[in-house]
């Protein structure tokens, strides 16, 4: 008999995580700060598999070209928890990619050959690469556990919890955690259509995908293409078809020139809105960051199910007119008439004079704030020519890139941050099931989900910079809005309703991310567990019955899952933008902004490790 016999308590426990991106370094961040509160000592084996490298992951990868940036500044990114998180567990705080960059990090870039960045650049993703395998280097240092990781796949979990991987070894599990992240599906009906019609006609199609894993070959040099997305992803693909087959920029005269290296196609790029993601703001502002909501709060949703549009999305614009003008106002009352108190009073009326205020008391339209002209700049315009339009897009992306640039215009600032919060609060009423299914996907994580990366996720001004220096250069043409795209013979033909004329070509790119839909997944591993009713998933309707595709796996509100007979599985958790109530929750968090993400983490790390614990511990825990 052994000692495991007389004391199970004893006996080690081992947990599984799928997936070993940054949602799983950041658990295990929290695992390690709550450990010696709650683990009783326990011994803990921890295995993690993904066949990409532990740390980074599949995005976050060492071996991706070099001129891929991220889209966030260096001084906005930190995997730690600050002061600022509000959690249950104890703070351990850690250096931001700023603070590391400048430390420990400066030695380990000029190893890599990867230069230094400031605080306000927006560095390689190479850089967050090696950032990221050093924090997990010194997470596993912290770990009071024993960790192996498994460069493969997982396929298959057992309903008794063995984790069995594609090289066959299995791993019997006390408790598994999937962090799987954006995760490869297959194509939608159209996609497949798309496809097949494309190879039919000898044409090049490349449907929605992360543009790093694209194969660009078949965009061949001064070919035409047409490119339909105008956000990260199409950045990305500029990048890489054009420094990533050879051309260069130098100034000239203070202004960017493109040199061609003659292996660039012509890109005709168009989306719904027509024009690119606003750049990244180029300053800060002291004093200026996210602060609680003022008008769409927890107690203003209540606790039943909401109507987006009655319900949500007035608050929301008020929101963000309060973010804007308080800033206006406060900030540079030069440019007002009003005193802000005055204007203030409007404002939380939200009656029809509050237009009538706007234009009394704010003379200049450009420091007004009007969201639907701030979404659609582009609406209700035509252009004969495409050369008019060209022209007119030009001046607008010239005029972001320096009112982007400039404090004076600190209000934009304030509304970025105006969106941050209101992101956590509609990431509460999705966790909780307050929004109904249609609004969830058509309202937020499609409209507003929009809104919000074009005016808060764009790219860093340079990359604009150099958008027009290729657009002068002949490389980048511009397509126009709600662009349209069809196959007539043996082309791909794109037309505007915002621009005359059509735009024909033999590849066509769909530069955007897919939307999750787990349903369509092609992972083995999810696969099998829906299937066999062990996970849930949202098949969503509208109103009308309408299908909607399928949705994110379901997770109660501890991310454990939830099977399709409605039970929860007890040591199953699930994280990532593939579940439910993920909203606002992935990404990297801005340090000192208590992200939703810190917060899920030391919740779910806390509930992992009460499961692992000595049934005895809990018992004389629950006694005290």
């Amino acid at each position: 008999m052994t000692v495991a016999d007389l004391h199970p308590w004893k006996s080690a426990a081992t947990v599984v995580f799928v997936g070993g991106g940054p949602r799983t370094v950041g658990l295990l961040e929290r695992f390690a700060a709550n450990a010696s509160e709650l683990l009783d000592g326990r011994d803990v084996h921890i295995h993690v598999v993904d066949p990409y490298p532990a740390g980074g992951g599949r995005i976050w990868r060492r071996e991706q070209s070099r001129l891929l940036w991220m889209n966030s500044m260096t001084s906005d990114v930190t995997i730690f928890t600050d002061e600022s998180v509000e959690c249950d567990g104890p703070i351990v705080p850690g250096p931001d990619l700023a603070t590391w960059v400048a430390g420990e990090g400066a030695v380990i870039l000029e190893k890599a050959g990867l230069e230094q960045p400031g605080p306000m650049d927006f560095p390689p993703r190479l850089v967050q690469a090696e950032y990221l395998a050093w924090v997990w280097e010194r997470v596993v240092r912290d770990l009071p556990a024993t960790v192996t990781t498994h460069r493969e796949r997982a396929v298959e979990l057992t309903a008794d919890q063995r984790v069995i991987l594609e090289s066959g070894q299995e791993i019997a599990a006390d408790a598994a955690v999937l962090a799987l992240g954006y995760l490869d599906r297959l194509p939608t009906a159209s996609e497949a259509a798309w496809a097949a019609q494309a190879t039919d006609a000898g044409l090049t199609y490349i449907p929605p995908g992360y543009t790093a894993d694209v194969d660009l070959d078949g965009l061949w040099p001064k070919s035409s293409v047409i490119v339909r997305g105008f956000g990260q992803a199409f950045i990305d693909l500029m990048v890489l078809l054009t420094e990533g087959r050879g051309g260069w920029y130098d100034e000239c005269d203070g202004l960017l020139k493109y040199h061609p290296s003659g292996d660039e196609p012509i890109l005709y790029v168009g989306s719904r809105r027509g024009v690119p993601y606003h750049a990244k703001l180029g300053y800060t502002v002291a004093g200026t960051k996210p602060v609680p909501t003022r008008y769409l709060t927890k107690d203003a949703l209540g606790n039943g199910v909401l109507d987006f549009d009655r319900d949500v999305q007035p608050l929301i614009e008020k929101e963000l007119a309060f973010a804007h003008y308080r800033q206006l106002f406060t900030a540079h009352p030069e440019r007002t008439r009003w005193s802000w108190e005055r204007f203030a009073e409007v404002l939380d009326s939200w009656s029809p004079a509050f237009e009538t205020a706007v234009a009394a008391a704010v003379p200049d339209q450009a420091d007004r704030f009007v969201r639907h002209e701030v979404d659609r700049p582009l609406a209700d315009r035509f252009f004969e020519d495409r050369e008019g339009f060209e022209g007119f897009l030009t001046r607008l992306i010239e005029n972001d890139l320096l009112r982007r640039a400039d404090p004076s215009y600190s209000p934009d600032l304030a509304v970025f941050n105006a969106l941050l919060s209101i992101y956590s609060v509609l990431s509460r009423a999705i966790t909780e099931g307050q929004l109904s299914d249609e609004d969830r996907v058509r309202r937020v994580e499609t409209e507003w989900h929009g809104f919000f990366s074009f005016v808060a996720s764009g790219p860093p001004p340079r990359r604009l910079e150099e958008l027009l220096a290729l657009h002068r250069a002949g490389i980048v043409r511009f397509a126009g809005p709600d662009l349209d795209v069809a196959i007539d013979n043996d082309h791909f033909v794109a037309r505007s309703p915002g621009v005359a004329g059509e735009i024909h070509a033999r590849a066509f790119v769909e530069a955007r991310l897919p939307r999750p839909d787990v349903l369509a997944t092609t992972d083995p591993l999810l696969r099998g567990l829906l299937d066999s009713g062990a996970l849930a998933a949202d098949e969503l309707f509208a109103g009308d019955g309408t299908s909607l595709g399928g949705g994110q796996l379901k997770a109660d509100s501890h991310s454990r899952a939830i099977r399709s007979d409605g039970s929860t599985h007890d040591a199953l958790f699930l994280l990532g933008p593939s579940v439910s109530g993920s909203a606002g929750s992935s990404g990297f968090s801005r340090p000192h902004f208590n992200g939703p993400g810190f917060r899920q983490n030391d919740a779910v790390a806390r509930d992992l490790l009460n499961l692992l614990a000595p049934t005895v511990r809990k018992e004389e825990r629950h006694a005290s």
